[in-house]
């Protein structure tokens, strides 16, 4: 066996690790039901073919969520090292127009990338489950059979093997697996198990597990809970109660659908829509490999972060704080000793909420990547005897309304967790996408006082403008790029725009005049520092 050095970066501790390797054979947040039809179906309506980052996306979260059964909390961050070999792996091959993860491979050209994906994929999904490997090396044969080249073949399984390697040894001692005890406490706003199963806390040890891309799990710590002598306290009290009951003559039929809609398995749910998604773009390999590593990177962590406050906080949920309503010291807050929720109470922490850190992170970058909240897209839901089992959104931002609705509507939630939740989610998107898997050659400029935004790319020309608000609009093209000095130039009938780069001195800044010769206007836009842009709409 020869051996193979990979470079593996660690941009937290700023420093980089040669590590020798011996070469590698050639081979929910909530209840859920799991079903071998979650792992990933493809739209009926599309009939792309899939590229291997999607082939082995379903392959993987069958692997994980439906044969392991992994709790999604940690199946989440099997996935996202899954896609992080996989981008680290098809980056490199097509020549790095994106920022490295953690894996810089030997490549020998040339090299498959559609090899180099199945067999990072692949090879992670092994060293996690061994006793799967007999049906992943059928599905790897399977993969590796479509690629006629076999130069170009054997080429991209060494830069696989490398990838997956460096993600397996990078994530090897990150505290995923570890034995955390946890004791209940007892007494108003603590965290009790809840009816009907009165189960232990489900992975606790996630709170404790190295990020991905953060500096630690307390990095976007929520605030405090609402204090129970508090306004926020006696809303929140008295809304879910009233709301999210199984009996309940508030809450209308449609919100007890939507309730139930989102109980279905979060991880499998997202990413059927991510999957959705991604085929009605026709996002390519390079594409897929980007966007499932920036996406199931920044859920998992922000779940990381999300348990951190949960076990931090110890909130009690409405299930029990309801029946106890006359402990917390509020003349405000009725008891009812026989409430229960509409749908059955995961068994963790209710402060922050699971499903607002995760969607809040999903949302966030998806509006990231495409610059734009607005989107025509669909979600589903395996859940039994829903009204409406599809359906269909507008912009990623009306989903998210919805999942932080549904968990009141459901009783598993207040209203504050929702809210804080999808902002950890947001805040976890933000660091991630700005230091993680970056466009080399983008630039973004940001208007200092409406956030309007044009990003465009340094060597095509390609731009996006978006104009943010309830006016907002996109205007795509192509420009010409010059270059003189520290000032970069981009221009076009629509488009005129600086950029100010110095390697020493002031922080870039940025100016550009855009006309949107269709609608008329005119708009300027004035960037003081480039640098602190989040690139989204806010």
């Amino acid at each position: 066996m020869k051996s193979t050095i990979v470079t593996i970066e660690r941009r937290r501790k700023r420093q980089i690790i040669a590590v020798l390797l011996l070469s590698l054979a050639t081979v929910g947040f909530g209840p859920f039901t799991s079903s071998a039809q979650d792992a990933g179906a493809i739209s009926p309506a599309s009939t792309a073919q899939p590229d291997m980052a999607l082939i082995w996306n379903e392959h993987a979260a069958n692997a994980i969520f439906t044969v392991a059964g992994q709790p999604p909390p940690r199946g989440i961050i099997h996935l996202a090292m899954a896609h992080l070999a996989i981008y680290d792996a098809v980056n490199a091959i097509t020549g790095y127009r994106f920022s490295v993860y953690a894996v810089r491979p030997n490549i020998v050209f040339p090299a498959s990338p559609e090899a180099a994906a199945a067999t990072a994929a692949h090879d992670v999904l092994v060293a996690l489950f061994p006793n799967q490997q007999a049906d992943l090396d059928a599905k790897y044969a399977e993969s590796l059979a479509t690629i006629t080249d076999d130069t170009a073949k054997i080429n991209g399984i060494a830069v696989g093997q490398q990838t997956a390697a460096g993600i397996i040894m990078l994530r090897a001692n990150d505290g995923r697996n570890a034995i955390v005890p946890y004791t209940p406490g007892s007494g108003p706003g603590v965290w009790q198990p809840t009816p009907p199963g009165f189960l232990p806390p489900a992975t606790p040890e996630i709170a404790k597990v190295q990020p991905l891309t953060l500096f630690s799990p307390t990095q976007f710590r929520a605030e405090p809970p609402p204090a129970l002598n508090s306004e926020t306290w006696v809303r929140d009290y008295n809304e879910v109660k009233q709301l999210g009951g199984a009996v309940s003559s508030a809450r209308t039929p449609e919100h007890t659908d939507l309730a139930r809609f989102f109980i279905d398995q979060p991880a499998l749910q997202w990413n059927r829509a991510w999957r959705g998604i991604s085929i009605a773009r026709g996002l390519s390999l390079v594409d897929n490999a980007r966007f499932f590593a920036m996406l199931t990177t920044a859920g998992a962590d922000a779940v990381i972060a999300c348990w951190d406050s949960k076990f931090f906080y110890n909130f009690w949920r409405p299930v029990t704080a309801i029946r106890a309503g006359d402990t917390d010291g509020s003349s405000e807050t009725a008891p009812d000793p026989d409430w229960i929720g509409a749908v059955v109470t995961p068994n963790h922490p209710e402060y922050p909420s699971a499903h607002g850190c995760f969607s809040g992170a999903s949302i966030e970058t998806l509006k990231y990547f495409f610059v734009a909240d607005r989107s025509d897209f669909q979600m589903d839901s395996k859940v039994a005897g829903l009204t409406q089992p599809v359906r269909s959104y507008a912009s990623f931002s009306q989903a998210l309304d919805d999942i932080l609705n549904a968990r009141v509507y459901g009783g598993m939630h207040y209203r504050n967790s929702t809210e804080k939740g999808a902002l950890i989610g947001k805040q976890v998107s933000n660091f991630a996408t700005q230091r993680f898997f970056r466009d080399r050659f983008m630039v973004c400029l940001q208007d200092d006082r409406s956030g309007d935004l044009l990003r465009f790319n340094w060597l095509t020309g390609e731009y996006t403008f978006t104009r943010c608000g309830t006016d907002g609009f996109t205007l795509t093209g192509v420009g010409v790029i010059s270059r003189v000095g520290c000032l970069l130039k981009l221009t076009d009938a629509n488009v005129s725009a600086m950029f100010r780069q110095r390697p020493i001195g002031r922080s870039p800044s940025g100016a550009a005049t855009i006309h949107v010769r269709p609608l008329g206007p005119t708009i300027t836009l004035h960037d003081s520092d480039t640098s602190d842009n989040t690139c989204t709409c806010q």
